[in-house]
């Protein structure tokens, strides 16, 4: 990327922070308050590293509980745990087909929020 990309890229950056936080002037104290404590909410229930990695897989394609327990290096328990969770958070949803339930993103936020995460953290340790 040359100089003049970075620098046109960072001033993109900077005016895209300056209206988003115009835009948070312009709620009403009330609604702040509402929208603050959901995303609080919305927030610690992503605030596990296994729920991460969960969300992380699930942000592949829908995955069953014995995948995900493979993949995890986890026990059944554990992820069935944090699977409840999120279900309980909106942030996946489950359906069953015969003995095997299955798994998929089912809140847009969460799959943004995934791929935010991916870009800062995981992208440039990617061999």
């Amino acid at each position: 990327m040359s100089f003049d990309q970075a620098l046109s890229e960072k001033q993109t950056m900077n005016s895209l922070l300056a209206e988003d936080q115009e835009g948070c002037a312009s709620v009403a104290p009330s609604d702040m308050i509402q929208q603050a404590q959901a995303a609080s909410n919305f927030l610690k229930a992503l605030a596990h590293e296994g729920r991460l990695m969960i969300m992380c897989h699930l942000a592949a394609g829908e995955k069953s509980v014995s995948e995900l327990e493979s993949l995890l290096g986890s026990r059944q328990a554990a992820v069935s745990q944090q699977l409840a969770r999120l279900r309980l958070e909106g942030i996946v949803q489950a359906r069953r087909e015969g003995k095997t339930i299955y798994y998929a993103l089912h809140d847009p936020k969460a799959e943004r929020l995934v791929g935010v995460v991916y870009d800062m953290f995981c992208a440039q340790v990617k061999s």
